[in-house]
């Protein structure tokens, strides 16, 4: 099939108008419905082709004429009295047009992709709805308070370096301050809808979306005075510190694919570890259930500031350790950093290979140490706030993680 054949765009325009058009059709649209949005969209395509032998004048001004006939249409329907008081059949017949006349003038997928997304959009509205319905004054304030952070700040910030070492960048560092928060703020969204009667498994995957070390610290607590949710929380905090392997992967792959390439295999060898060893405590004893406790709003400005100068400091630490101590004192930096958070230390690593001052080799292994200090400090959090036995349990669990990562260290040496 020749896909710039006249006819091919022809074809998928009446395509993509008649997908959108039975979705209207099948909400009752009186205004337009499956002859008439391919119509729009097969007008589209043609003023497009005529665009490029008279100009663009030829799509401004069928777009003016379509324009005026959805206000003809709408003019009927109010002298009717039957008029739909929303806009979204018009604002669809305009976008229709829009993706019929970018099927010639600019990229085919795109333009199919826009055609398919809108019948989607379309047939979900119950399903949106139900997702606004659902959000509360806290949960748009913490989309609001992403949306200040990644569009608001982040655009006005200085795209330089400053300071010594020339490894602080303020448009840099608060776009990874936006990643971390972002990756956070999905399981936040998540856990207000399922956090409520979230079993085991999605308790767990969520605390390691969000942080797994308030989440190890939320579930110890509970344990101190309730010996029954014991098994609860070793399984929830073994699955949350599994999920931050997947977290680290996806966070090195969006800010450092070099990186990525030579981390790959070892964190994919510690998730998987960490994975067995949470299979095993769950078969242990599935059968109770799971209620996960409050959780904290991840885009509080308060919060992402504080990460950010902790992002920052542990930039400029391991930069500073290796100029003057060589690989042993970023080994140092790792752990420290990696005692309370490894997002910080990930990060950091990424950005100094990224600028050529740390091979991809050392990476893997520094983030590998921030993993084992981790599981480090959540174990010694556990023995402070929590049971004896869950302390017994997850300590177990923890040893064997860390004897892997070890003797994946040794091997990597």
């Amino acid at each position: 099939m020749d896909l710039s054949s006249p006819f091919t765009k022809l074809a998928i325009a009446l395509g993509l108008g008649l997908l959108v058009g039975l979705q209207r059709e099948h909400a009752s649209s009186r205004l337009a419905g499956i002859r008439t949005f391919p119509l729009i969209t097969l007008f589209g395509v043609l003023s497009g082709m005529l665009s490029q032998s008279f100009g663009g004048w030829v799509i401004a001004a069928a777009l003016l004429s379509l324009g005026g006939l959805i206000v003809l249409g709408n003019i009927i329907e109010l002298k009717d009295g039957s008029m739909d008081p929303g806009l979204t059949t018009e604002a669809a017949l305009l976008l229709m047009f829009g993706v019929g006349a970018y099927l010639v003038i600019g990229r085919m997928e795109v333009a199919i992709a826009v055609g398919g997304g809108v019948a989607v959009l379309l047939q979900a509205k119950v399903q949106m709805h139900g997702v606004a319905a659902k959000l509360g004054d806290s949960d748009l304030k913490a989309l609001m308070q992403f949306v200040l952070l990644s569009l608001v700040v982040l655009p006005i910030l200085p795209d330089r370096t400053y300071g010594p070492y020339s490894v602080l960048n303020p448009r840099q560092l608060w776009l990874m301050v936006c990643l971390i928060v972002g990756i956070s703020l999905a399981g936040y969204i998540i856990y207000k809808f399922f956090g409520e009667r979230a079993g085991m498994v999605l308790g767990g995957v969520l605390g390691g979306l969000i942080s797994s070390t308030a989440t190890t610290v939320s579930y110890a607590r509970r344990t101190a005075a309730s010996l029954p949710s014991v098994h609860l929380a070793a399984v929830v905090i073994q699955i949350a510190s599994t999920v931050v392997f997947a977290r680290v992967l996806l966070v090195i792959g969006v800010v450092s694919p070099v990186l990525l390439v030579a981390a790959a295999r070892p964190l994919l060898i510690m998730m998987t570890l960490m994975a067995l060893l949470s299979l095993g405590v769950w078969l242990w004893g599935q059968k109770e259930q799971n209620r996960m406790p409050v959780q904290d709003n991840p885009s509080e400005l308060k919060g992402a500031l504080f990460f950010g100068v902790i992002f920052a400091a542990v930039l400029l630490a391991a930069a500073a350790a290796k100029e003057r101590f060589g690989q042993s004192g970023l080994y140092v930096v790792a752990a420290l950093s990696g005692l309370t958070d490894m997002d910080a230390i990930t990060l950091s690593t990424a950005q100094l290979v990224n600028s050529d001052r740390l091979l991809p080799e050392v990476g893997w292994k520094l983030i590998v140490v921030s993993a084992l200090a981790n599981l480090v400090f959540k174990a010694g959090a556990i023995m402070v706030l929590g049971h004896r036995q869950l302390l017994a349990r997850v300590g177990m669990l923890y040893g064997l993680a860390l004897a892997g990562g070890s003797l994946l260290l040794w091997a990597g040496s």
